[in-house]
């Protein structure tokens, strides 16, 4: 079977100086050593690194501390003690992707954070100890739907931009769920609604589906803003 070979080089720039008519010779270009592999276990080994790296970068990771990531496969393979327990390592890489998402979205976090701060001074708007915000479009009459209970809705939902992501009305069918059962926005909302009225939800991101994306429509961090009609409470 024939070797396989990868060389990696690095040129270094050469140099040459002038003084008046007289030059010196540039300098050689020095290179590192060829680097070769010489089984499927070298092949593999760079695969794994290359493809692994590759993801990563994907994803918006810009570096690494490349002795503690040597230092983590070493103690896999070889038995040693890790470092950190399962559940930690899991909390910093989700913590490590959080902050990375969160720069990504900065701009329309502070934009959706700066509208629901002007919101509170539009009229007829009011404000949860949550921090969500609404505005009752109509009243109602009746109890209150409690998180134990059923409730049968129509709705519409948009984003900060206008873009509707989801409706009821458009689909002719009113949505029967728990009220448990739905974003936290939406379970503290309900329970301020009585049967027959119809409120406007403005939903920050945290009380939404906060740093995860929800399918092709709604983006991380996004604020959302519902037209909630309550048709009815039906216990269980």
């Amino acid at each position: 079977m024939k070797k396989l070979a990868i060389t990696l080089l690095i040129p270094l720039c050469g140099y040459a100086a002038t003084a008046q008519t007289k030059r010196k010779p540039a300098t050689k270009k020095a290179t590192v050593a060829a680097v070769k592999m010489t089984g499927i276990t070298d092949s593999a080994s760079y695969a794994f690194g290359f493809s692994m790296a590759s993801g990563l970068k994907a994803n918006g990771v810009k570096a690494l501390n490349y002795d503690l990531l040597m230092k983590g496969l070493k103690d896999v393979f070889q038995g040693h003690a890790p470092l950190l327990t399962e559940q930690s390592s899991q909390k910093v890489i989700g913590n490590l992707f959080k902050g990375i998402t969160m720069e990504k979205y900065a701009a329309e976090i502070a934009k959706e954070k700066n509208f629901l701060e002007g919101n509170l001074k539009v009229p007829g708007v009011r404000s949860t100890a949550s921090g969500l915000q609404y505005i009752v479009v109509s009243p109602g009459n009746g109890a209150s739907p409690k998180p134990t209970d059923n409730v049968t809705v129509n709705y519409k939902g948009t984003l900060l931009n206008g873009k509707q992501f989801d409706s009821s009305y458009d689909r002719k069918e009113p949505l029967s769920i728990g009220v448990d059962r739905v974003i936290p926005g939406w379970t503290e909302g309900l329970q301020l609604m009585t049967p027959g009225s119809k409120y406007k939800f403005f939903i920050p991101y945290n009380l939404a589906y906060g740093e995860r994306p929800m399918g092709q429509d709604i983006p991380p961090y996004s604020m959302l803003i519902f037209e909630v009609e309550l048709l009815k409470v039906n216990s269980k």
